[in-house]
């Protein structure tokens, strides 16, 4: 059915990224801006995605428009246009640290850009709505009933402890997941869900895995712990999650569809470790440690569906994006020009 509240896209697509500025939103908007003849505006408070010397040349080289602000706050919304085309909604405060520290804020924040964003597309004109998710959602699904890997989409959601403070953001995520779907369905706009599954590379802030085991290495640990060293997961680089969600966005027959983004090249962490140590040239010795609380044992996605109907094939395998990420954060490391945390 043809969707009413369309909007003509005169000149071409009128694009909305809430949450450009992070570290998927921005790789989301250079490659649209490098590949597509789009009108792009980006939304973000800054919080986590600084404007930089690398957002601030791709703002200006290709006259992005960017609107800043709290988007917690309703009325902050009243800055953006009237209707879009296509809205990538990435906006959401991420990472373990993040959940284990401030889990009231991640439940507070995630799900009032959630609702916030859903009332605004009441009253607006938008065409598609694209919702980014996590493969967090089933992560107790597969830890306590031990479900297929690789998974597919199709796995039953679930929260193995409610009451601990990692599950927060999976829980706002699912809320996301729930919510974009039955708007669309009862207001008429199209919407589709990606799942990540543990995206990385350069430009992505320091409270994730790999860089934390750059800022480890350098400070010469010894003996170096590794940490859930026989988990597993499957490593997605930024280049191939962007092609993904752009894929996911724009291909047709995707509304009220679910994807996993990522790949099926399945690591143990403590493969990933090790070939971080090399890559860095550790000449220490390593120790095997107990991991984080509430962390999974294992996770692979399926991601058959993503390349039968997308057609998306991820190109980095795992061992040339680690040395790219490595290579740029020890680089930026070294030029003292610290803005990400």
């Amino acid at each position: 059915m043809q969707n009413q509240n369309t909007p003509s896209g005169v000149g071409g697509k009128n694009v909305l990224l809430l949450g450009g500025a992070g570290f998927i939103g921005y790789n989301i908007t250079k490659y649209l801006a490098e590949n597509r003849n789009y009108t792009l505006t980006i939304a973000d408070n800054f919080a986590r995605g600084k404007q930089d010397d690398y957002f601030k040349e791709l703002v200006e080289k290709h006259n992005i428009k960017v609107v800043a602000g709290d988007f917690t706050d309703p009325a902050t919304f009243n800055q953006l246009d009237e209707a879009y085309d296509q809205v990538y909604m990435l906006a959401s405060v991420v990472g373990v640290d993040n959940a284990n520290s401030i889990p009231h804020e991640i439940i507070r924040i995630n799900t009032a850009l959630i609702f916030n964003t859903l009332e605004w597309i009441r009253r607006s004109k938008v065409g598609k709505v694209l919702f980014t998710s996590t493969s967090e959602c089933y992560a107790g699904t597969i830890e306590a009933f031990g479900y297929t890997t690789p998974t597919p989409e199709e796995v039953p959601l679930c929260i193995q402890d409610i009451g601990h403070p990692r599950f927060t953001y999976a829980v706002t995520k699912m809320l996301g997941e729930s919510g974009f779907l039955n708007y669309a369905r009862i207001l008429g706009f199209e919407a589709t869900i990606v799942r990540y599954h543990n995206v990385y590379g350069p430009r992505m802030g320091f409270k994730h895995v790999i860089p934390h085991l750059v800022v480890r290495y350098r400070k010469n640990e010894d003996p170096f712990k590794v940490y859930g060293h026989d988990q597993t997961r499957a490593f997605c680089y930024i280049d191939d999650a962007v092609m993904g969600t752009v894929l996911a966005m724009e291909q047709p027959g995707t509304n009220g569809e679910i994807f996993h983004i990522g790949t099926q090249d399945e690591i143990s962490i403590g493969d990933l470790i090790h070939y971080a140590g090399e890559l860095m040239n550790y000449k220490g010795t390593f120790e095997n440690a107990p991991t984080y609380p509430g962390s999974v044992s294992r996770r692979c996605p399926d991601i058959t569906k993503a390349r039968t109907q997308l057609g998306f094939e991820p190109k980095v395998m795992w061992k040339e994006g680690l040395k790219i990420t490595v290579d740029w954060y020890n680089e930026y490391l070294e030029s003292g020009k610290l803005v990400y945390e």
